[in-house]
């Protein structure tokens, strides 16, 4: 039975977009950058996703050789990079792009050209640190670089140069994006957008963003004293001339603990969008979501020597970071509450996407427990560097990030795309998924609380942990068919899948409101927000608590049509089919206008809305910024080079921002 819900009176659109690969290189459009992002982390998903399936291999069944010892200490350091600094957080990075303007209502980001310097710092970065390893010169002491491992006298190879260099390099994306979204979100927020109406995914990626803003300095600070260890000769982690063994690690896990959480709270977004959509109800507890994003992050950076209990700390210190580890877990666990409480009585839809954010808070909550076992330090000394951890940390970014993302790939696909992702294929790969991933990780606890300890290379026979191994490879193996289902579906859908409309799903926040695909400008007219689910307000207020703000009252959003109608444009019907694909829209004429015939927007041009001007200079600065670093491992050979190719980029970039300020419209395009 087909469900009845509003939208625009015009079908799924387009606007008129340059294409070619020039327009992808000199792009400043957060969308199409979100879409940069969304597809090269995917890859690097891919690219780490083999090479846990070589470390698999390699420990299927005792004594093999599938790898050598030097090659699997290569495989699982970049497995580990990879994963984290590569595919969890530059895919957060893609929704951040695609969805936060959206949300708030804004054009796009606050520096368009900052954010494409983001991107190609990230992708040049990614090439830097993960080509070495098909030479046989990745980095090789853990994704975690412990000192002195890593020091020039214990690791005298390029190996560490390149994990060391490739780590800051990336970590500049990611303050760069920091900065930008920060302030996107703090002054482009729509007329009525205040902060306690933006949605649960903005609020989490505000969140985030200050995260990233104090945690990664303190990465960069070590990553930097390393550096100045193995090129100039220091001495900051060298214990022989007195340095304290313990700097590195306490450096590090003041960054890893709130990474944790850079890395989770994306995915905690996204589900907070899913399951209100999927179960027709505003989210439980609207202010205790958002204050407990709040505590999270600020009892994230209150917790790292969680990570350290076996270095000797004293009761003291061993006391105080167990007892700020279990408070954290109550912010968490209102989240899981909260979300629960918001199913409970809805009209669910069990979508694909719905079902990857319904096991995220399972599976989420199963890591969570065994990391609450850590907050006792004398449990953490018989798991600490075992295969329990390994388990503990890939539910919690397993079962917990990647879940949520692909629950908002599936979510989100039909915006950005205009068309819709397979539900038969998209269930498919759920339960291969969700079958695959707990037959991999679940194992790892017995093997951890035998004593299997993390990073081994191979084991004998008669240690006990052959078994749990095996079972662990063979899941490994249908986690992949899974996952490979969803590229095929995302790949297929990307220009096969059915057409749409603007909200196939009947979903309450703004992004539902315009055109899928959105044209460059995202909204004709800036609208006015009348609640936390503006969309609901204006087509659904039984399902809206706030009253409306509007001075005539009229609940009715003000959105642009195709010929910039705004404020009190009425609004259409369109028929959703069972499985979420828009059937057809009814126009004001009673007209019926096939979801298949996409109808072409006004440019922004037409409508006299200014908008950044597409520039090369953000990959030229991030080039200069990447042979700069190479400097480093060629003796300052390219440093040079690098200064000269990022100062001319720079200097054009400003030079031409400054002309496209002064020039009136007319002359802009």
């Amino acid at each position: 039975m087909a469900t009845t819900v509003a939208a625009p009176a015009y079908a799924p659109a387009h606007s008129q977009e340059e294409t070619g690969l020039w327009s992808w290189l000199t792009t400043v459009d957060h969308k199409r950058i979100g879409t940069l992002y969304l597809f090269t982390s995917l890859f690097f998903f891919v690219w780490g996703g083999i090479e846990a399936a070589l470390i698999r291999a390699q420990l299927a069944g005792p004594n093999l050789n599938v790898l050598s010892a030097d090659t699997y200490n290569q495989v699982f350091t970049m497995h580990g990079t990879t994963m984290v600094f590569l595919a969890i957080m530059p895919l957060s990075a893609a929704f951040f792009n695609l969805l936060i303007p959206l949300q708030i209502g804004a054009r796009d980001v606050a520096f368009p050209r900052l954010n494409a310097f983001s991107y190609w710092i990230y992708l040049l970065g990614g090439i830097f640190i993960s080509l070495p390893i098909l030479f046989q010169a990745a980095p090789d002491g853990g994704w975690f670089g412990y000192t002195p491992l890593t020091t020039k006298a214990h690791s005298p190879g390029i190996n560490i140069d390149f994990w060391v260099i490739g780590l800051q390099i990336l970590g500049i994306s990611t303050l760069a994006a920091s900065f930008n979204f920060i302030t996107t979100i703090v002054n482009m927020r729509a007329p009525g957008m205040n902060m306690m109406r933006m949605p649960m995914f903005t609020w989490n990626s505000f969140v985030v963003q200050f995260l990233v803003l104090l945690a990664f300095p303190v990465i960069t600070i070590a990553l930097q004293f390393l550096i100045f260890d193995r090129f100039f000769g220091t001495n900051f982690y060298t214990t022989a001339a007195g340095a304290d063994p313990l700097l590195w690690q306490h450096l590090f896990w003041i960054f890893g603990h709130p990474e944790v959480y850079i890395l989770i709270l994306p995915a905690f977004g996204l589900v907070s969008e899913v399951i209100p959509a999927f179960s027709r109800k505003p989210i439980f507890g609207y202010p205790v979501m958002v204050y407990a994003t709040v505590l999270i992050g600020f009892l994230g950076f209150g917790v790292w020597a969680h990570h350290m209990f076996s270095v000797g700390m004293g009761p003291v210190a061993d006391s105080v970071f167990s007892l700020t580890t279990m408070l954290i877990a109550i912010p968490t666990g209102v989240k899981i509450f909260n979300w629960i409480s918001t199913m409970w009585g809805g009209a669910l839809r069990f979508t694909t996407a719905m079902k990857f954010a319904v096991a995220l808070v399972g599976l989420f909550t199963v890591g969570g427990i065994s990391g609450v076992m850590h907050s006792s330090p004398p449990a953490d000394l018989q798991q600490t560097d075992t295969y329990f951890i390994v388990a503990h940390f890939h539910y919690v970014l397993f079962g917990g990030s990647m879940f949520g993302l692909f629950a908002g790939t599936y979510f989100y696909f039909p915006k950005f795309s205009g068309r819709i992702m397979s539900e038969k294929l998209g269930s498919w790969s759920f339960w291969w998924m969700f079958v695959g991933m707990n037959l991999t990780f679940f194992p790892m606890h017995y093997s951890g609380l035998m004593g299997m300890p993390r990073r081994i290379y191979t084991y004998d026979a008669d240690q006990g942990y052959t078994l749990f191994n095996q079972l662990s490879t063979a899941g490994t193996g249908v986690l992949m068919i899974g996952i490979a289902i969803t590229l095929w579906n995302l790949w297929r859908s990307w220009s096969h899948g059915e057409r749409v409309g603007n909200d196939p799903w009947g979903a309450g926040t703004l992004e539902w409101s315009i055109p899928s695909p959105p044209p460059d400008y995202n909204f004709a007219e800036l609208p006015k927000v009348t609640s936390r689910y503006p969309v609901w307000d204006a087509k659904s207020p039984e399902l809206t608590r706030e009253v409306p703000h509007t001075e005539t009252g009229d609940r009715r959003l003000g959105i642009a049509g195709p010929e910039g109608i705004t404020n009190g444009h009425e609004f259409a019907e369109v028929q959703v089919n069972p499985t979420g694909g828009a059937a057809y829209a009814q126009g004001e004429q009673g007209v019926r206008v096939s979801a298949n015939a996409p109808q072409r927007l006004p440019t922004a041009k037409e409508l006299g809305i200014p908008m950044p001007n597409p520039s090369i200079m953000p990959l030229v600065c991030a080039l200069g910024v990447v042979v700069m670093f190479c400097g480093l491992l060629f003796l300052g050979k390219s440093t040079m080079t690098g200064v000269s190719i990022m100062a001319f980029g720079a200097l054009w970039w400003v030079t031409s921002l400054y002309n496209w300020l002064t020039t009136p419209l007319e002359d802009a395009h």
